[in-house]
């Protein structure tokens, strides 16, 4: 029988012509494919037959997540150089021949059989998109992991965020720096100051409340939907010497009540929203804060054609997303009476913090494999290459947009030159 790596490639070669985007070593030892290219090892036929009952996206992450199939060296690069070639070079349809000759190589590589058993770790969202339900079992799927997991993945800030690198040349500056340096700049474009009213919607492990709280006595209600990190932000208050001053709250943000806010933020949470939601979360920003106060958003956005996270994120770490463009999003905050002040896209800046969790889980992957498991250690391997790749290629943005409830009269509270645009002006 021919090495099962060139009946590989024959069969590629019906969907895919030219030469092949990756090597790749099937589970007879066999290669095939360009020297200098990715090495992708095929360990056994059940790789193909996934791609058989699952094409595309899914059904290659799902190889990956089961080590069917795996990737010798940097996963993020390989991603790169074979999506590169792909996109370069786009895939035919064959015709009735093609399809039948690709069929019988596909029964010749054992790739035919009954569907191969699901991963562990599939998100199964029921009921009505967006209900506090299905939107309070999508939060526990992802953030609901594990808060030691969390801890080994992030910095001792436990922001699962965008970072903010303003020192990116400077070997001795860590991810710590640059998370401590986003809450810092957040904090500066709230104004934020001694006695002021903070809302924190969607607050994570806590990362922003605790320093709004320590480093500007700002009195803070931190909103959650996941039990975890509620648990886990009122201890740390606590332990923090800051409980006096922060009110964790475990509720959806529909359920926020009160108003008069001096300033409310909602760091990566308007993802999970919902696109139909997302004017009715607007207007409940607006009217929380009292007229002067400040509104910043930090969210992720996507093309007009790919609002969703794709259908690994979807099926495996974040069910329900929904990112748009961010002009769209300003549209909408607008639309809901708040006047939009500046946009900073922070992309590269993700880029460079989704690596630096990337270097952390390789160097702790021993100990997150013992806690969450093999699969799913994969899963977030094969999620943080991927991530990394979207925000370095530019598939998707992220951005701070700060904006304001304006005063009846249309007064600001913010100054007019971009020199001082963080500072409080006025009364407040």
């Amino acid at each position: 029988m021919r090495p099962a790596a060139d009946l590989l490639g024959q069969l590629l070669g019906h969907f895919l012509p030219g030469p092949l985007p990756v090597r790749f070593r099937a589970w007879d030892g066999s290669q095939a494919g360009p020297a200098d290219a990715p090495l992708v090892t095929l360990r056994s036929p059940g790789a193909l037959r996934r791609l058989l009952w699952q094409p595309g996206e899914l059904g290659l992450a799902e190889a990956y997540i089961t080590g069917d199939l795996d990737v010798e060296g940097d996963l993020a690069e390989a991603l790169s150089r074979a999506g590169r070639t792909v996109r370069d070079r786009p895939g035919t349809r064959p015709g009735p021949a093609g399809m039948a000759a690709a069929a019988a190589l596909a029964v010749r590589l054992g790739a035919v059989g009954p569907p191969p058993e699901r991963p562990d770790g599939r998100a199964r969202p029921t009921g009505r998109l967006h209900s506090v339900s299905r939107d309070r079992a999508g939060i526990s799927h992802h953030y609901d992991l594990s808060n030691d997991f969390y801890a080994l993945l992030l910095d001792e800030s436990m922001a699962y965020s965008c970072a903010y690198w303003a020192r990116p040349d400077d070997p001795a500056y860590t991810l710590a720096d640059a998370q401590r340096d986003k809450l810092e700049l957040i904090c500066r474009k709230l104004g934020l100051g001694p006695g002021d009213r903070l809302l924190d919607v969607g607050c994570g492990w806590g990362s922003l409340a605790v320093h709004a709280a320590r480093a500007h006595q700002v009195r803070v209600t931190a909103v959650t939907l996941s039990r975890a990190q509620y648990e886990y932000v009122t201890e740390r208050a606590a332990r923090e010497g800051v409980a006096a001053l922060v009110d964790i709250r475990l509720r959806h943000w529909r359920d926020i009540d009160g108003g008069g806010y001096d300033a409310a933020a909602a760091v990566e949470m308007g993802e999970h929203v919902g696109d139909a939601e997302y004017p009715v979360f607007a207007t409940g920003l607006h009217d929380a804060l009292r007229p002067g106060g400040r509104l910043l958003i930090q969210q992720m956005s996507r093309g007009a054609r790919a609002p969703g996270g794709g259908a690994f994120i979807e099926t495996y770490i974040a069910p329900d997303m929904h990112m748009r463009p961010v002009g769209r999003t300003i549209g909408l905050l607008e639309a809901a009476g708040l006047e939009a002040r500046s946009v900073e896209s922070l992309r590269e800046h993700y880029t460079a913090t989704i690596d630096a969790w990337r270097s952390t889980l390789e160097e702790r992957w021993d100990a997150v494999e013992a806690l969450v498991g093999t699969a799913t250690a994969r899963v977030w391997r094969l999620y943080l290459a991927g991530a990394s790749l979207a925000f370095a290629e530019r598939r998707m943005g992220v951005d701070h947009i700060l904006a304001v409830r304006p005063t009846r009269e249309g007064a600001s509270g913010m100054p007019g030159t971009p020199a001082a645009r963080y500072t409080r002006v006025g009364p407040s």
